[in-house]
């Protein structure tokens, strides 16, 4: 065969060598180099504990009561927002509904110490009962920040949501504390 007699062709130990040493080389001077906006964090495997996975809405009992109709979780973040180094999700619930804007529940859920055991609510942001519902949802920075809409009056259809209100949750002093953008700014006819 032809190309059988080239050096290439017939690997040598020394030739595994100089591989195996190329390869570290780069995989050392990959290590240096980090995005600018990188910080240490304490992995699982430095302090022997494996975080928990994100508590999975799915798994809890809302108190909601939405009749006939399911009950749709329809969005969901998580996060560590009270800085134990769990991570909590936050869950807006609303009943099933093909037209109007159903009102939402907002619910924070911890997973208790065992992986095995069900997610539990630790607080309720946002009851259906206040007849909100909620546009957007986000954690950023142990905050959870969502555009809330709602209902100037009552004599305003609940289909149509003419107030919107930017909130905020922050836990601090062991409960989640509730504040609001200014109203020049986040409050507005939708």
């Amino acid at each position: 065969m032809a190309g059988q007699d080239l050096l290439h062709t017939q690997p040598r130990p020394m030739h595994w060598l100089a591989t195996a040493t190329a390869i570290s080389a780069v995989v050392a001077a990959a290590s240096f180099v980090q995005p600018p906006d990188a910080t240490a964090t304490t992995t699982a495997a430095a302090t022997g504990r494996h975080p928990a996975a994100a508590p999975d809405p799915s798994k809890v009992t809302f108190p909601v009561d939405c009749g006939p109709n399911r009950l749709d979780v329809v969005k969901k973040a998580s996060g560590d927002l009270d800085g134990d180094g769990t991570t909590e999700t936050v869950a807006v619930v609303r009943c099933h509904s093909g037209t109007g804007s159903p009102p939402s529940g907002v619910y924070v859920l911890a997973q208790p110490g065992g992986r095995r055991a069900a997610p539990r609510i630790v607080a309720t942001l946002l009851a259906p009962a206040q007849q909100r519902s909620v546009q957007t949802l986000a954690i950023k920075d142990g905050a959870i920040s969502a555009a809330v809409l709602g209902y100037s009056t009552r004599d305003v259809p609940r289909c149509c949501p003419d107030v919107r209100k930017s909130v905020k949750w922050q836990w601090k002093g062991g409960k989640f504390v509730q504040s609001e953008l200014p109203a020049a700014v986040s409050t507005r006819r939708v």
